[in-house]
């Protein structure tokens, strides 16, 4: 007997080529990419030769959360309801110049996320307090209203500059 030769059928390579370029983009879209979160802060550009300026104590709100969550400014214990009016007290009446006002920011090891948060917070809220005043006295207008050539100008006169030191532990004694 004699046996037939059977002809292969011939596989089309361009259809094979499409269907797995289709399931890269299903994938690429159906994928989730995990971003990181956190507090959106614009640092000053790193250079080799920073000049560490020294700042006038007058000029320096020193604020301290110990690992058990518990605020102390300029030395003294304190509620994270005071941190706002003592902030909006340093820029605007004890700093030699708002311009000049520096908050230092340290935190325990230990310190929660949400207290940090949450002081970090109180001291924004006491530069929102006097950007807004400040808009509305110059400007007549709400500060998120103003264009962004105007709230420059107001963050010009009021910048808000703090200093986070490096965790560490710290010890708040009554």
């Amino acid at each position: 007997m004699k046996t037939k030769k059977r002809m292969v059928p011939v596989v089309s390579a361009g259809s094979l080529a499409d269907v797995a370029f289709l399931l890269l983009i299903f994938f690429l879209v159906a994928t989730t990419i995990q971003t990181d979160t956190g507090l959106n802060v614009l640092l000053p550009a790193w250079t080799e030769n920073d000049i560490v300026e020294k700042k006038q104590n007058r000029n320096v709100l020193s604020v301290l959360i110990n690992s058990e969550n518990e605020l102390m400014i300029e030395g003294k214990r304190a509620q994270l309801s005071d941190l706002q009016t003592r902030t909006e007290q340093l820029i605007l009446k004890e700093a030699t110049s708002p311009k000049l006002a520096l908050i230092s920011l340290q935190n325990d090891n230990g310190t929660s996320y949400e207290t940090y948060l949450a002081v970090y917070n109180e001291i924004k809220a006491g530069y929102n307090h006097i950007w807004e005043d400040e808009s509305l006295r110059r400007f007549g207008q709400h500060y998120d209203d103003l264009d962004k050539k105007s709230q420059a100008d107001v963050r010009k006169n009021y910048p808000l500059v703090i200093s986070e030191v490096e965790p560490s532990t710290i010890a708040i004694n009554q």
